[in-house]
């Protein structure tokens, strides 16, 4: 599989209830399965990419990570949805890693582990950070979803740059943009 929707976590899979970690924080938003199955249904392959500063900053570990990434991955398996890789960043914004979004790091080892084509794929987040680490990897298209405010300078987004209000929405989005 070439074609990937590569997907931040916090805020748009899972609600983003300030550095979630524990199982009592888990809370997949509304329409995820059914978004998610839409776009593997299209014979895209679907990753998870996501910053985790907080195991950085020492507000949780790498096992607490873990744990909250396998109960949402279960949660997915349950309603019929596969994520064939979690690419994570646990690095604190002042580390200068090449792994934290918008650094492409993530997505360039995605695109090697994978093999996925980056001008063929999708990145939704809901940070400006999301569109520009698209943009910087050579991702065909990217999403913006939420209320996030302002627009991304045009440098700083790949050549297809939507927002939605959600996943499902954003999943429209990409299944009406056809293949490239």
């Amino acid at each position: 599989m070439s074609r990937f929707v590569f997907l931040d976590r916090d805020d748009t899979l899972v609600r983003d209830t300030g550095y979630p970690h524990r199982p009592e924080d888990y809370e997949l938003l509304p329409g995820t399965p059914e978004a998610l199955e839409r776009l593997r249904s299209a014979g895209y392959g679907l990753a998870i990419v996501t910053n985790q500063s907080g195991i950085g900053r020492g507000l949780f570990s790498e096992s607490d990570f873990r744990s909250f990434q396998d109960l949402l991955l279960r949660d997915l398996a349950a309603h019929g949805v596969e994520i064939a890789a979690t690419y994570h960043c646990p690095h604190a914004p002042g580390d200068g890693c090449g792994c934290r979004k918008p650094a492409p790091g993530l997505l360039l080892r995605a695109r090697d582990e994978l093999g996925a084509e980056l001008e063929r794929c999708w990145l939704v987040g809901d940070a400006e950070r999301d569109v520009a680490v698209a943009a910087r990897a050579g991702c065909g298209g990217a999403i913006r979803v939420g209320a996030a405010a302002g627009t991304p300078a045009p440098g700083e987004r790949p050549a297809v740059f939507h927002e939605a209000a959600d996943l499902a929405e954003a999943a429209e989005r990409i299944l009406a943009e056809g293949a490239w």
